[in-house]
């Protein structure tokens, strides 16, 4: 493991393969973790790109189970996180990659596209999560109580106030789509995009949909494809197809 460090920011990170940059945003919310990502759910994306790919990864900053660490910055959570991402990029040299985001992921790689249009050069949403207009609060809630409460414990200078502050500012400030962007920035993104939806609670249908609609050059997978697993692999390909046709033409 390897550590990216800028002030009181301390960011975990780690590699493998080598190749064309392909930074990879493991699911799990905000307890988004490399241990998440090497449990291989709905399929391992190291192993499957290590071989083509040089994987870059890391624990999102204050996931529980992870090492990365930093202040909550409640008036721009989304920004923070992509702080990091950028960061860790720019540390180890890299200015064009690709990336692929896993649940939460899905919001921060639009994050990311809005902040650094110029450096990714393809991106794959898998299972992104979203706002649900019939459950509004439910991505607050679930941090409030599977993400803070443990956080303060480790934390005694971060109070439940504070993550209330945070939580509130990065999901019900504005309360819509998939928080990091609007549909007239997905409307004009001339970034290639491959979203693959699911439709459980926390990742819409609906929204995966509705961005791979909006965006003038997303694909979009089979669905369901996680189920039954014998999809999967039929996914994954797509995804290979994808960033290596993107990662050819980027040449």
């Amino acid at each position: 493991m390897s550590f990216y460090e800028k002030g009181p920011v301390r960011i975990q990170y780690e590699e493998a393969g080598s190749g064309f940059p392909l930074l990879l945003v493991p699911g799990g919310g905000l307890n988004s973790t490399i241990a998440l990502l090497k449990r291989g759910r709905p399929f391992n994306s190291i192993e499957e790109f290590k071989g083509e790919y040089r994987c870059i990864f890391s624990d999102l900053r204050n996931a529980n189970g992870g090492e990365s660490s930093g202040p909550l910055e409640i008036d721009r959570p989304w920004d923070a996180y992509t702080d990091d991402h950028i960061g860790v990029m720019d540390h180890l040299g890299i200015d064009k990659f690709m990336v692929m985001g896993f649940c939460i992921g899905g919001p921060l790689v639009w994050n990311l596209l809005k902040r650094a249009p110029d450096r990714i050069v393809a991106a794959v949403l898998a299972q992104p999560s979203g706002f649900r207009p019939e459950l509004p609060n439910h991505s607050y809630e679930n941090n409030m109580t599977g993400w803070g409460p443990e956080l303060v414990k480790r934390r005694p200078d971060i109070t439940m106030e504070i993550v209330d502050k945070f939580l509130t500012k990065m999901y019900r400030t504005n309360p819509d789509f998939v928080w990091t962007v609007t549909r007239d920035f997905v409307r004009n993104c001339r970034t290639p995009v491959l979203i693959l939806p699911d439709d459980t609670t926390p990742h819409p249908y609906a929204v995966a949909m509705e961005a791979a609609m909006l965006a003038p050059k997303a694909e979009v997978s089979m669905f369901p494809w996680k189920e039954p697993k014998e999809r999967v692999p039929l996914a994954v390909r797509q995804i290979r197809s994808f960033l290596r046709a993107h990662r050819l033409a980027s040449v």
